[in-house]
C-alpha cells in the first residue's frame, strides 16, 4: 500500500515538487480529501494555500458516477461528461437540477471554509492544484479549467495516485503532471490508502489556519 495517510502522500509529492521551492508558487487543493495533501506541499514549498471549490454533478440513480462537475466563480464553470450523460439517459432539466445542489453545497463550504479570506492570485506564478486522487477525472478537470482562466504562469497537476486512462485525458489541461502511482487497475481510490478515513469541515479549517491569507494582489 504506497500512503499510510493523506500526510504521508503530501509529504511524498512534496518531495517530488521540490524544484519548485523558492519559486513563486501558489498551491490549490480540493476539499475535503486533498486539503491535508496539499498542506505539506505548500509547507515545504513555503507556498500559500487556497481551495478550488468544486463538486462533482452525480447521475440521478448512480451519485457516484460523474456526469460532469462545477467549480465555483463569479461565473460557475460546468464540466460536462457527454458520454457519461448519454450513458445514463440524464435529461437536461435533471442536469441542470444537480448542478444547482452542487452549487448551493459550494457556497455553503465558501462561507464555512473562507468566509472573508481573500483568495490568492495565481497569475503569472506557478500553480500547483492538488487532490487525494483521481477516479474518473471530472472533478480535476473543472478544477484544472477554471484555474487556466486565471492566467498561471505554469499549471501543475499534482496527486498521489490516480487511473491512468482519466490521468492521460488530464494531461492537455496543464503544463505538468506529477503523479506517484498510476495503478494498472484502480478500483476505489481508498484501496492505496491505509487510512482514507472522511475528513469534516473543521479538518479543512484547522488546516488553513495553518496558511494566513494574503491579498490577492500578493
Amino acid at each position: 500500500m504506497p500512503f499510510s495517510d493523506r500526510i504521508d502522500a503530501g509529504r511524498q509529492l512534496a518531495r517530488a515538487l521540490s524544484k519548485y521551492k523558492g519559486q513563486p508558487v501558489c498551491v490549490y487543493a480540493l476539499p475535503r480529501g486533498g486539503v491535508q495533501v496539499a498542506a505539506e506541499i505548500a509547507e515545504a514549498l513555503a507556498a500559500p494555500l487556497d481551495l478550488l471549490l468544486v463538486r462533482k454533478i452525480g447521475a440521478t440513480m448512480q451519485p457516484e458516477l460523474a456526469i460532469g462537475a462545477v467549480v465555483d466563480g463569479g461565473a460557475p464553470i460546468v464540466v460536462r461528461n457527454e458520454e457519461v450523460i448519454r450513458m445514463t439517459g440524464t435529461r437536461e432539466a435533471e442536469f441542470d437540477q444537480i448542478c444547482k445542489q452542487e452549487l448551493a453545497e459550494i457556497e455553503r463550504r465558501r462561507r464555512r471554509y473562507l468566509q472573508d479570506r481573500p483568495a490568492s492570485n495565481p497569475s503569472g506564478k506557478i500553480a500547483i492544484v492538488v487532490d487525494d486522487g483521481i477516479a474518473t477525472g471530472a472533478t480535476m478537470r473543472a478544477a484544472l479549467q477554471a484555474t487556466r482562466k486565471r492566467a498561471p504562469k505554469k499549471l501543475v497537476l499534482a496527486v498521489p495516485v490516480a487511473a491512468a486512462d482519466s490521468l492521460d485525458s488530464l494531461r492537455a489541461e496543464v503544463d505538468e503532471v506529477v503523479c506517484l502511482e498510476v495503478p494498472e487497475y484502480f478500483g476505489a481510490l481508498g484501496a492505496f490508502y491505509q487510512d482514507f478515513h472522511q475528513l469534516s469541515d473543521e479538518d479543512v479549517i484547522e488546516t488553513l489556519k495553518r496558511f494566513p491569507a494574503k491579498s490577492a494582489e500578493d
